[in-house]
């Protein structure tokens, strides 16, 4: 079963902002931009978290874009935004460098923005699809299943 067109033009309205964040940071994770080596600086992990937290993001970002992949790509967005987050309440403060909190926002937008997608997308995740609500899918009687998938006796 498909899903509905405002879930899928929903899903594709969050995977498009969740990927332009994390795609609008690799520049300056790459380019070792004086904001990000303080981050990772403080955060005892400069340059190698910098630039693996770069690579992740990358791949989310690419996955997000893609349907097929989409959720995964939420999976760990969500979780690159979770260090994130948990850093700026435990090491770096809200705000860093003056940005008045606008980092924070952002991680917070993107966690967000990928549990929407995750949500929406929950089916693609048959391993964690016991952790949310049944699918309609997952709902139909065992008739409707032996119409769809007959077993040869």
């Amino acid at each position: 079963m498909s899903q509905p067109k405002n879930q899928r033009v929903l899903s594709g309205v969050l995977q498009a902002v969740a990927a332009a964040i994390l795609a609008q940071t690799l520049f300056f994770k790459f380019t070792g931009a004086e904001e990000s080596r303080y981050i990772f600086a403080k955060l005892g992990a400069e340059p190698w978290g910098r630039l693996a937290s770069g690579m992740a993001e990358l791949i989310a970002s690419v996955l997000l874009l893609m349907p097929r992949t989409a959720a995964t790509g939420a999976l760990i967005s969500m979780g690159i935004m979770t260090g994130a987050i948990v850093s700026h309440w435990t090491r770096l403060g809200i705000v860093v460098l003056n940005d008045g909190g606008l980092l924070f926002a952002l991680a917070w937008a993107v966690w967000l923005c990928g549990a929407g997608v995750l949500w929406i997308r929950r089916a693609q995740i048959p391993v964690l699809g016991f952790l949310f609500l049944p699918t309609p899918e997952s709902q139909c009687d065992a008739t409707e299943r032996e119409d769809h998938f007959p077993t040869t006796r």
